[in-house]
């Protein structure tokens, strides 16, 4: 397994662990840093490098080890790379994060690891956030790329939305992004405060916590989130983007295919049935008993949809 991935504090003992997860965590893969739109961008890599390719972009404030127990199951068919986005996880920051630069970020680290180099252009995998990171790259770069793999990204009719807010739901906590975070004395106090958003019981507990300590890092006096505080502004017409959801999904251009959790509070088979009444013809797959943390509550199920996806349009010369 790597080494680096293992620590007594979310395994006490490795040999204990999952069968499947073990082995996930035992495929070789490559760890490096990369220079994309200004930004030091840390990645992962699994795979042979003349295969097509597969760029994976994780959730808000997560991090590129939610597909470390993903990616190996590709692996032997694909050339893989999953990345911290830019003031997440162990990538650098930046003064700011502008929708902009963050789809540059995407293009350059697809170019910059080699994915634009095969004879096939690489395939974007996205989760929750990073989807409409991969939106945005689409609607800009879809000359670029095989096609689109959207995985549990918010979406709801302009009605149900409204209900979904008035609720009290909504997106993650936006507090003032030049507060520091504070720094919690052992990993324990900081582990009582990762909570996954929004809140879901979790279908494998071991990889909450394997989740929680990679998003935490140590400093002097303790333990502190690796996340800019910074990435906690939003710079988008959160009102427009939200009512024109629907038909920028239905408009994509090129391939494209939904992956959701069936108990997913984002997006379920009510949101299916309203993009195909607006006009959706893509592939919409749900994963039972998985929430929109699908990859928590299913891994296995989901690298499956995946593969099932991924094997469809393997064929195709796009």
């Amino acid at each position: 397994m790597h080494m680096n991935d293992i620590a007594p504090e979310w395994a006490a003992d490795p040999d204990t662990l999952p069968d499947w997860l073990r082995q996930a965590l035992a495929v070789p893969r490559e760890e490096g840093m990369v220079q994309a739109a200004g930004a030091e961008i840390h990645y992962f890599r699994w795979g042979d490098r003349s295969k097509p390719g597969l760029l994976m972009a994780h959730g808000f404030l997560s991090h590129a080890r939610c597909f470390a127990f993903i990616a190996p199951f590709l692996a032997q068919d694909y050339h893989i790379v999953a990345y911290d986005l830019s003031g997440m996880g162990d990538s650098g920051s930046r003064p700011s994060y502008p929708q902009d630069v963050r789809v540059a970020e995407m293009v350059e680290v697809a170019h910059h690891t080699g994915l634009m180099d095969a004879d096939r252009k690489p395939v974007l995998i996205a989760h929750s956030y990073a989807c409409g990171i991969g939106l945005d790259t689409m609607y800009r770069h879809h000359d670029r790329f095989a096609g689109f793999i959207i995985c549990d990204m918010m979406a709801m009719s302009p009605e149900r939305l409204a209900r979904h807010y008035s609720s009290g739901a909504g997106p993650p906590s936006r507090r003032d992004p030049n507060r520091p975070h504070r720094i919690y004395p052992d990993f324990p106090s900081a582990r009582e405060r990762f909570v996954l958003s929004p809140p879901q019981p979790v279908g494998e507990a071991i990889l909450a916590e394997y989740m929680a300590y990679h998003s935490l890092r140590t400093v002097d006096g303790g333990y502190s989130w690796k996340f800019d505080p910074r990435v906690l502004a939003d710079d988008r017409d959160r009102e427009t983007y939200w009512r024109t959801l629907g038909e920028r999904i239905v408009g994509i251009p090129g391939r494209s295919a939904i992956i959701h959790g069936r108990e997913s509070r984002l997006f379920d088979g009510e949101s299916a049935d309203w993009l195909r009444g607006i006009g959706a013809r893509i592939p919409i797959t749900g994963i039972p008993h998985a929430h929109h943390h699908l990859m928590l509550d299913q891994p296995i199920a989901f690298a499956a949809a995946l593969e099932t996806v991924l094997a469809g349009w393997r064929h195709d010369r796009v």
